[in-house]
């Protein structure tokens, strides 16, 4: 089962007040609905979906409602559960705000999603639509909503920037796209939903991940110094080797020939590591500034 397939089965068994249930639904049947002269139909391709909002129906406005289980999605090959409502359908449409006056509307009424948490409710239902989030063990973190309509696009779009979410709209085939990327974000907005052990889980995860890719930045970084020693160490030796095929060894400055003569002997040794080599073997304190100082006039030695 995916992972978005645990948050719905999650999220659809939780209750909550009246005025939630009723943005909950609105937002179900403005993503879901498919209206004709006699009856709306919503389809679901999650029982637990279905059950949920066959439950929302049900209580809300005491009707008898259709199921009908047979279908299958012939791209996925899921099953797809068929909610249909012929007794007072156009009174739930008009109260639930998808029709007005017999005009479809998308935007829902702004008395159903006045509250924080009727806002929180509605994005809970689009979710349950058309919502999906990628396995945290994937290699990207995505959130994204697939709505038809351009008007319910940026609506959710808005509400979700409402409440932080940096989210974005684009246009994908003949459908929009409503996503979220940051990966805190997706962690809010689950939390958001209630969806608490998925959230667990996807922080489990998500902690995880951190933690194994600073380990290895910190291990390419390491890599990269170690490199970078290697490399200034086979240049200084080099260096070395042209001073001594230019100059006679012997009658150069002694502090010249001992810093010569110490990175041969531990060729492989940084600046810092050739200093307290050198500070402990002749008991001269010397600093890897001054021996960086002292190539340096190698290399002006050598320009001449």
């Amino acid at each position: 089962m995916s992972f978005t397939s645990n948050i719905k089965n999650e999220i659809s068994s939780i209750e909550y007040s009246d005025s939630e249930k009723m943005a909950e639904l609105s937002a179900i049947m403005n993503i879901g609905v498919k209206i004709y002269k006699d009856r709306f139909e919503i389809y679901s391709e999650n029982i637990s979906v279905a059950r949920r909002i066959y439950k929302l129906i049900k209580e809300t406005y005491h009707i008898d409602i259709d199921m009908d289980t047979s279908g299958v999605n012939s791209l996925r090959k899921n099953k797809l559960v068929l909610l249909i409502v012929r007794e007072k359908y156009d009174f739930i449409l008009n109260d639930l705000g998808i029709l007005n006056n017999n005009i479809r509307e998308f935007v829902p009424p702004s008395y159903l999603i006045d509250e924080d948490k009727d806002k929180q409710a509605y994005l809970r239902g689009a979710f349950m639509m058309c919502g999906s989030i990628n396995d945290p063990k994937t290699s990207r973190y995505h959130l994204e909503f697939v709505i038809s309509n351009e008007e319910t696009a940026n609506m959710i779009n808005n509400l979700l920037n409402e409440m932080y979410f940096n989210s974005k709209v684009i246009k994908r085939d003949k459908n929009y796209m409503v996503y979220i990327k940051e990966a805190e974000k997706i962690s809010d907005f689950i939390k958001m939903i209630n969806a608490t052990q998925s959230l667990f889980y996807y922080e489990d995860i998500r902690i995880y991940r951190d933690h194994k890719n600073m380990t290895n930045r910190l291990n390419n970084c390491e890599q990269a110094n170690v490199d970078k020693s290697l490399a200034s160490s086979s240049e200084q030796l080099e260096l070395i080797s042209r001073l001594k095929e230019i100059y006679d060894f012997d009658l150069l400055d002694d502090k010249i020939k001992t810093i010569c003569i110490y990175k041969e002997k531990y060729p492989e040794s940084s600046m810092s590591e050739l200093a307290e080599i050198i500070s402990s073997e002749t008991e001269k304190p010397i600093t890897k500034s001054c021996i960086n100082h002292r190539f340096r006039k190698i290399k002006e030695m050598l320009k001449y």
